[in-house]
């Protein structure tokens, strides 16, 4: 009896699991549904008599991507900055806009491309590795040796860390991408590849 409780308490808890990502989108689409495009939807039938499903969501998009346009330019990086020094000084909406503002920098981190790629190293005693980004190679003119620089990234805030130079024989290749080493991070190791590769994918 004990056995078949714990095999149907196994099953349900991974069922549970297996529904949150399901459930989360949905509660995400319901949002954007319920907050974004019915309210717009609504508020253009209320002025021009037409009802248009989904004109909401195609507004919003064109929203973020406006925003997105300002935020790349001298000017928008300005107003920003503005916005940075204003928040700062307000208690309770400088937490959530820097957590926020955390969240976003961290999500930017791929496509910005600053990462090349993402290794392993042994770094607080040998065989306890950890994770490291390739930035780039700098060159040693006392031995003439080209050595990596190489960001070793805080969990779970992977915009913070250590920076070290170090030989390329002393790093150990992953072959995981910079999205998957970044949900390793994000995620203390909850998320993320289940084997280190041999090679590329």
């Amino acid at each position: 009896m004990k056995t078949l409780y714990r095999h149907i308490q196994s099953y349900v808890i991974k069922g549970l699991l297996a529904l949150i990502p399901i459930g989360l989108t949905i509660i995400i689409l319901n949002i954007l549904y319920v907050f974004i495009d019915k309210q717009i939807v609504e508020l253009i039938e209320h002025y021009t008599g037409y009802h248009i499903p989904g004109l909401g969501l195609v507004i919003f998009i064109v929203l973020l991507y406006g925003t997105g346009v300002i935020a790349s330019n001298v000017i928008g990086r300005r107003m920003f900055n503005i916005l940075d020094v204003v928040t700062s000084r307000i208690p309770l909406i400088k937490t959530a806009y820097q957590v926020g503002k955390q969240l976003s920098g961290t999500l930017a981190l791929p496509e910005k491309n600053i990462f090349k790629r993402a290794v392993l190293i042994d770094y607080f005693r040998p065989g306890a590795l950890v994770i490291g980004f390739v930035t780039g190679e700098i060159k040693n003119e006392k031995t003439g040796e080209n050595l990596l620089k190489l960001f070793i990234p805080t969990v779970p805030n992977p915009t913070s860390g250590f920076l070290v130079m170090i030989h390329e024989s002393q790093v150990q290749e992953t072959h995981w991408s910079i999205e998957e080493a970044i949900k390793i991070v994000i995620s203390a190791g909850i998320i993320g590849p289940e084997a280190i590769r041999n090679s590329g994918p």
